[in-house]
């Protein structure tokens, strides 16, 4: 099974992008499977209903928020109607939405997604992901009761993102984290088996801060006694995902490749 995760969409470049390249991509590298990061899609804020519409239209079998998932008005109705985007299933258990999907791959195999958050300098609550995981993994066995199981964990340590690797390796098929904005160079197959990359960054405008406009972003940090209300980057965004090939009875990965198509950043595809 070949499947694709795609970083935060950023505003509306980055949706853009989503819409440029996800379909030839899917066509193009025959993708069984797409899960796209909506956590700033809106503005930059979280997600609406025609939002995400529009990406399950270009391709996307499941989306997953983080610590803006709520942001826009709606989104609580939106997080309970609609099974395939997610919340952090680590929030409080009061908390509307749900973290699991249980999807099928174009390819008819079964594929649960998981989404989780940090717990280190994140600016939500969140319970112990290491724990959520161990709850989860008693119920779904890869290779047995799931073809594939994709964790995005949404945080902002590139240590604890690690660790979350390392305790997953061997249980999942891919852990990829997200929030940061920023690709790192470190896409890989753990030593068990288990996909991997600190952060698959966005897909945004990367002449920005992190898909902020960068006059806004700059007088934040150099006149820290200024209140700045940041605004979205406009500019020509890069796609980034990382395109991950799983063993079809295992649902360990065997190939990984990190993409990156137009924008700012060097290009790389397969």
């Amino acid at each position: 099974m070949r499947i694709l995760i795609c970083g935060d969409v950023n505003a509306r470049s980055g949706r853009e992008s989503v819409n440029k390249y996800l379909p030839e991509l899917k066509s193009k590298l025959s993708i069984d499977f797409v899960m796209l990061n909506v956590d700033n899609a809106a503005g930059g804020f979280g997600v609406n209903k025609e939002i995400a519409n529009a990406f399950f239209a270009a391709g996307a079998n499941v989306l997953t928020g983080g610590n803006h998932v709520f942001d826009q008005n709606g989104a609580i109705g939106l997080l309970e109607s609609e099974k395939r985007l997610l919340r952090p299933f680590n929030m409080p258990i009061s908390t509307p939405g749900r973290g699991v999907c249980e999807a099928v791959a174009n390819n008819g195999k079964k594929v649960v997604v998981i989404h989780l958050l940090g717990q280190k300098d994140m600016p939500c609550t969140a319970n112990d992901p290491f724990e959520a995981m161990n709850q989860l993994l008693s119920k779904y066995k890869l290779g047995q009761t799931a073809d594939a199981i994709i964790v995005d964990f949404h945080a902002e340590l590139t240590s604890e993102k690690n660790a979350l690797g390392h305790f997953l390796d061997g249980r999942v098929s891919a852990v990829v984290g997200t929030h940061t904005h920023i690709p790192t160079a470190d896409e890989r197959i753990l030593e068990y088996g288990t996909a991997f990359q600190t952060d698959i960054g966005m897909c945004g405008d990367y002449d920005s801060i992190i898909g902020m406009k960068k006059e806004t972003a700059v007088e934040m940090f150099s006149k820290n006694y200024v209140k700045t209300k940041l605004t979205s980057a406009s500019g020509e965004a890069t796609f980034c995902g990382l395109l991950v090939d799983l063993d079809d009875k295992s649902g360990l990965a065997k190939i990984v490749k990190f993409i990156k198509l137009g924008g700012k950043l060097s290009q790389s595809i397969t």
